[in-house]
């Protein structure tokens, strides 16, 4: 087959993807005639579309390449013990959180804390969730650049990359999820994740089999270069032949523990699926608590063999690349697997994986543009700037919200590809990182709304998750790549970092990103806990 003719079958393949993909979206959605349709779907979606969209948003772009790049640089699979945490959240937030937002028929989540709390609280909740999911999947959709870039080299070799060929990669990416998702709503988004999350199993468990086949001598050669590594899924990270305080700052250094998996990943999954308006609002889109819970319960178990799967990957194409080394592999981690689609794969299979990596990206992006305007029209829009609309006048101010937010996902998808390329640091703990900083607060202070009925004050509330915030980054010792702001104000983009470790002693250990939730719900928690409340729960939320 001539060069030629293998890209024309990738290029339709991909093409009919995007055709199936945009059709889909905009045939679910539309009957969206009123806001309730927009956000939860008329409570029609079956379970197992539910489950399946619940992958979907998890299997992000980030797991997609991200989760190889640590398989390819760590060689061993201690990522995937984190999966122990999710599953043991999960069980948790079905059992603790799905009933209440069910109870109150809320649309956005965080209209539990109005009724259960006050105002200030909810806005404070809603605005640490509109900024950290931008963030989130703006972080994520740096990788809708990196696929285009590998792709960009392929075709024209030689053509020096800069950072504004990632930013057109981001751009086309966003834009054809948000034209699905601002006329779909969430009808659109749960059917379209239902197509990418089988794409995208179909995908890594080929690339395995693929990478696999291409070297020589097989499993049997894979073990031989890994003998010596700690491939090993559970470790510790506690040296015992180190002193106390040594060893403990070294394991709680170290993101890949058991007690990260324990700890860390049960509260960061508690965070991310229980007061994470992006997730939460695919769950209540089931027909009843039962099958929320089910849906959500099962997508845990689910993350085992994912995370595993991706994770051999990475392994296998560091044992690929050690025996058949390749002079143009990208030095970037997060590159490395994008780099052997395209280069590797066969021609119509390429191109259903580069389909399978826009799946993951637009998949976990659509979900995060829905929840963010559904959460911003309920908290915001209806409350402050209309509180006389109309479902019409409600729906359209959703659209162009879903529009405005995937502008801003832009802005920080470039942002997070500059200090890749700066840095050369693995996504996953950047993506995962960034929402720790802010869900702590709002996980304790969703803990104090379950847990107690006559603690938590509204002002109080606002100040707790404030110092929640500040506790992680501070006691976390948290570094953010940033760019100088100042620079930008003259045209210029210069790298700069952010420590907040500078107020702590040399001695503290800077605790590694999964305790980042655990940190921040304890502190707001603890805080939040002092004060007493003034109002009584309601049973429902006015529409």
């Amino acid at each position: 087959m001539t060069h030629n003719a293998a890209l024309f079958i990738d290029g339709f393949v991909i093409l009919a993807y995007f055709v199936v993909i945009v059709g889909i979206g905009l045939y679910a959605g539309r009957r969206n005639d009123t806001l309730q349709e927009f956000a939860l779907g008329g409570h029609k979606i079956p379970w197992w579309a539910v489950l399946a969209s619940i992958i979907a948003a998890e299997t992000s772009a980030a797991t997609f390449l991200g989760t190889p790049a640590e398989g390819y640089k760590t060689l061993g699979f201690a990522y995937a013990q984190l999966a122990i945490g999710t599953i043991l959240a999960r069980i948790i937030i079905a059992y603790l959180f799905i009933a209440p937002y069910f109870q109150f028929k809320v649309q956005s989540i965080y209209e539990y804390l109005t009724v259960r709390f006050g105002p200030r609280t909810k806005n404070m909740a809603s605005g640490i969730f509109l900024l950290g999911r931008v963030l989130g999947i703006g972080v994520r959709l740096y990788l809708g650049g990196v696929i285009l870039v590998v792709i960009w080299r392929y075709l024209f070799p030689g053509t020096e990359i800069t950072i504004w060929t990632y930013f057109w990669g981001i751009v086309f990416v966003t834009a054809v999820t948000a034209a699905y998702t601002a006329v779909g709503g969430i009808k659109a988004v749960v059917w379209t994740d239902l197509i990418q999350a089988c794409l995208m199993c179909g995908a890594v468990v080929f690339a395995i089999f693929t990478i696999l086949n291409n070297i020589p001598g097989g499993l049997g050669k894979v073990n031989e270069m890994l003998d010596g590594h700690q491939v090993a899924m559970f470790q510790t990270g506690w040296e015992a032949t180190k002193p106390f305080g040594d060893a403990l700052r070294q394991m709680l250094e170290n993101p890949y523990t058991i007690l990260a998996a324990i700890l860390g990943s049960t509260f960061l999954t508690m965070a991310t699926h229980g007061t994470d308006q992006d997730m939460v609002q695919r769950m209540l889109t089931a027909e009843n608590i039962k099958k929320s819970r089910f849906s959500l319960i099962v997508s845990g178990f689910a993350d085992i063999p994912i995370v595993l799967a991706f994770l051999a990957v990475g392994i296998l194409l560091w044992v690929y690349y050690q025996i058949s080394p390749d002079p143009s592999l990208p030095a970037a981690h997060n590159e490395i697997f994008a780099h052997y689609i395209v280069h590797e794969m066969p021609a119509g299979i390429r191109g259903l994986i580069v389909a399978g990596v826009f799946a993951t990206m637009m998949g976990s992006t659509s979900a995060a543009l829905n929840a963010l305007a559904t959460s911003f029209i309920r908290d915001f829009y209806q409350p402050y700037f209309n509180k006389t609309s109309t479902d019409a006048q409600s729906i359209r101010a959703a659209r162009i919200a879903t529009l405005v937010f995937a502008g801003l996902m832009i802005l920080v998808a470039t942002g997070a590809a500059y200090a890749v390329l700066e840095t050369n640091i693995t996504i996953i703990p950047l993506a995962l990182g960034v929402l720790g900083y802010g869900y702590g607060s709002l996980l304790g202070i969703f803990l104090l709304g379950v847990l107690t009925k006559s603690r938590g004050n509204d002002i109080a509330n606002v100040f707790s998750m404030l110092f929640g915030i500040a506790a992680v980054l501070v006691l976390g010792k948290v570094k953010i790549p940033a760019i100088d702001p100042l620079a930008i104000l003259k045209f210029q983009l210069i790298p700069a970092e952010w420590n907040f470790g500078l107020f702590m002693p040399t001695w503290w250990p800077a605790i590694s990103w999964p305790y980042y939730v655990f940190i921040g719900s304890t502190v707001t928690f603890m805080l939040g806990v002092l004060f007493k409340s003034r109002q009584t729960p309601a049973t429902e939320i006015s529409n």
